[in-house]
């Protein structure tokens, strides 16, 4: 299932939620629990977003280099996002998912936290990175504040 799809999936069942909330009944007909009796996941998503970004950033990272040399990127919701992995097997079952396989991947390692530290803000573009994309692990780094520098996130000094 690609990225719009399961994003479709996701709101749909979002919506579906939201309107059992309110009264509405879902598809067997049973109330829906009230919107406080549901647990708010917020606080322990939160946590474990900050978790996986400091393991990212502890990390080393193959990032695969495009045919200048340069590091190689894909477009994915009108903004570039640097392609990293945790591993050959990861950078592998990326080139088997884009039928790529039968070619070289040459590719550089880089620490996570120097790839969103001093790469991203020195590009000349807003751009991301996506750890694992073609893998049940796959998590993404908007360049966003909090994650990048406030000079390099689409929402921080640059942005203004």
């Amino acid at each position: 299932m690609g990225f719009d799809e399961e994003w479709g999936r996701l709101r749909a069942e979002a919506a579906e939620r939201a309107g059992r909330a309110s009264g509405a009944t879902g598809a067997t007909g049973d109330p829906a629990p009230a919107v406080a009796d549901v647990p708010v996941p917020v606080p322990a998503a939160r946590d474990a977003a900050h978790a996986r970004l400091a393991d990212f950033r502890s990390r080393a990272v193959l990032v695969p280099l495009d045919e200048r040399g340069g590091l190689w990127t894909a477009a994915l919701g009108g903004l570039d996002w640097i392609c990293a992995f945790s591993g050959e097997e990861a950078l592998a079952r990326f080139a088997v998912a884009r039928d790529e396989a039968d070619r070289a991947w040459p590719y550089r390692r880089l620490i996570g936290g120097r790839l969103l530290d001093e790469v991203l803000p020195a590009l000349d573009f807003a751009c991301g990175v996506a750890l694992n994309p073609a893998g049940p692990d796959g998590t993404v780094f908007p360049p966003v504040r909090g994650i990048v520098p406030d000079t390099a996130a689409i929402d921080g000094e640059a942005a203004a």
